[in-house]
């Protein structure tokens, strides 16, 4: 019986992998039901939807994978870039303040992300915390292939030597377990990992060499140091805090929770095991530069303190310096800046005294034009308050107020004045840095403008209006100290130099296969000599001609020749 050719619709439907029932009218009776039909795997199908123990291992294999690993530590050093560029309030809340006066749009937002506390956000917490679990899910899978590896040992041979990329071979009339033996003691002494199989059959005899373990060892010591150093960061702002506080000279500080402009301590931290240590700022000496390209750059500044470690101690002396701080039972206390503060006496309309005394000035510039501002809330009969920059050595540059040099020279006050209420008796805390004008009116002159004071030092200036005057006295010196406690802070450390070792030791170890086969044939002996590098960028070709020099007659000779040589010059 002839065969016919299959139709163009048959020849169709066997390409598609489709048979004819498969495409039977709808209702025939051998149909499946929809209820009894298997899910679709055909072209066009779609898989069965996991359960939920798959998904959740499909999910921790790719949260352990190294590329989400590398993903999140790319989204962690992005999600550090804000708190690089915006004010932190744990670090400096009076530039927090001052951002929030000049964006008064924008801080709400930046309220509701935190983004004023990136490091201590939820968003960025999620980050660093994925980022461990990442690690850890890789390191642990890999610990115990590298265990294996090295209770492992060295492959057997390829069957054809010559395809690989470095190869050597030479014909001896040396006996082939002595070349064997030679290529043992030679690898050895390599430092290599030698193993020896033999193939009776062939007369065949291999000997195989690996070295570079420490390779994988120095790749998974660098990740190790990795959740080293996260860990010990964690723990480190856990169980630690710091704070900021300006004092004057002359002042002293309290370690307690009231001497500090802001503390913030670690979810852990308890406030009442803060070190009980007190001391007082005796005097601050700053150097400035004064000639040439880098004129106003501050050369040292230093403080002189009279340190009491506990209650009842006698005080001991201590020079406080940039990166030199001050050690208390594991609390630290760093110099971190300086500044002016300029002294007033405050009268009011009756001519009692309303405030007298110092007043921190925050620096704006490299100048050092420090913004302040001064409450006087006992005066009477309204209130007062000014605001306004003190300039260290003041001119006048194209026609405003300014400071040539960050030293005070010229010391001059310029303030605007208000009278009403400041708002300090409402029970809602404010900042000593900011002036709440919304219940005060300025002081105006006859044209109906802000009226502005310049004081030299020893001017007064009457308000007017009877409402009372304001002296400059003079001027006194700030240290912006900050005292912190970093537990464990040693960890990170080790973590890092841990982390450089690995990384150097993964990029300059190269692991290498090394393969001497030696096979009798017609009277003589067959050497073949071929290594195999496991990385790209090494050289085994250099590697296999040195070995095979040291491996053929001459060099053979030449060994053995050796010892009757030195006997000979005995």
């Amino acid at each position: 019986m002839a065969l016919r050719p299959p139709s163009d619709t048959t020849r169709t439907q066997v390409e598609d992998g489709v048979l004819d029932t498969d495409r039977r009218p709808e209702g025939h009776a051998s149909e499946k039901p929809p209820s009894e039909q298997g899910p679709s795997t055909g072209r066009g199908g779609t898989a069965p939807a996991l359960r939920p123990v798959e998904f959740g291992r499909w999910l921790w294999r790719q949260l352990t994978s190294m590329r989400t690993a590398l993903i999140l530590l790319f989204l962690l050093a992005v999600a550090s870039v804000p708190g690089s560029i915006v004010p932190q309030r744990r670090i400096d809340p009076s530039a927090v303040q001052l951002f929030k006066d000049d964006h008064p749009t924008l801080s709400p937002l930046f309220e509701r992300i935190e983004m004023f506390d990136v490091y201590s956000s939820a968003w960025f917490s999620a980050i660093y915390l994925l980022l461990m679990l990442s690690l850890v899910g890789c390191i642990i899978p890999r610990l115990r292939v590298y265990a294996a590896a090295v209770r492992g040992m060295p492959p057997k041979a390829p069957r054809n030597l010559s395809r690989l990329p470095a190869y050597d071979t030479w014909t001896t009339d040396e006996a082939d377990a002595g070349v064997a033996k030679r290529a043992q003691a030679l690898l050895r002494s390599q430092r290599r990992r030698v193993r020896v199989f033999a193939d009776p059959p062939a007369g065949d005899v291999v000997v195989s060499a690996e070295k570079g373990y420490l390779r994988e060892a120095g790749n998974l010591l660098f990740h190790c140091s990795l959740v080293v150093v996260l860990v010990g960061v964690a723990v480190t702002g856990l169980f630690g805090f710091r704070g900021s506080a300006s004092v004057i000279v002359g002042n002293g500080f309290s370690n307690t929770l009231t001497q500090y402009d802001d503390f913030t301590p670690g979810a852990s931290f308890d406030e009442t095991s803060l070190t009980p240590f007190t001391f007082t700022v005796e005097d601050f000496h700053v150097q400035w530069q004064r000639d040439g390209a880098a004129a106003g750059t501050p050369l040292t500044f230093n403080a002189d303190l009279a340190v009491t470690d506990q209650p009842g101690a006698p005080p001991r002396d201590y020079h406080l310096r940039v990166n030199h701080p001050l050690e208390v039972d594991g609390t630290s206390v760093f110099l971190v800046g300086h500044g002016y503060a300029p002294r007033v006496t405050v009268r009011d309309g009756k001519g009692n005294v309303a405030f007298s005394g110092p007043v921190v000035f925050l620096p704006q510039d490299g100048s050092f034009v420090s913004y302040g501002v001064v409450k006087a809330p006992d005066a009477a009969p309204s209130q007062l308050g000014f605001e306004g920059y003190f300039f260290p050595t003041a001119d006048l540059c194209e026609g405003q107020p300014c400071s040539t040099f960050p030293d005070a020279d010229n010391p001059v006050l310029s303030l605007l004045a208000y009278q009403g209420d400041l708002g300090v008796d409402s029970g809602q805390p404010q900042s000593v840095y900011v002036l709440d004008k919304d219940d005060l009116s300025p002081f105006t002159t006859p044209g109906g403008n802000p009226r502005a004071l310049l004081l030299r030092v020893g001017e007064q200036a009457q308000l007017g209006d009877g409402a009372g005057s304001i002296t400059f006295d003079g001027y006194d010196r700030w240290v912006r100290l900050q005292v912190s406690k970093s537990p464990a802070k040693v960890v990170p450390l080790v973590g890092v130099l841990a982390a450089i070792v690995g990384l150097l030791g993964s990029l300059f170890v190269r692991p290498r296969r090394t393969w001497v086969r030696v096979t009798p044939r017609d009277g003589r002996t067959l050497v073949e000599v071929a290594a195999l590098d496991r990385v790209f960028g090494g050289d085994p070709a250099d590697h296999v001609a040195d070995v095979s020099s040291s491996l053929r007659p001459s060099s053979a000779t030449a060994a053995a020749a050796l010892p009757a040589q030195q006997e000979d010059l005995r």
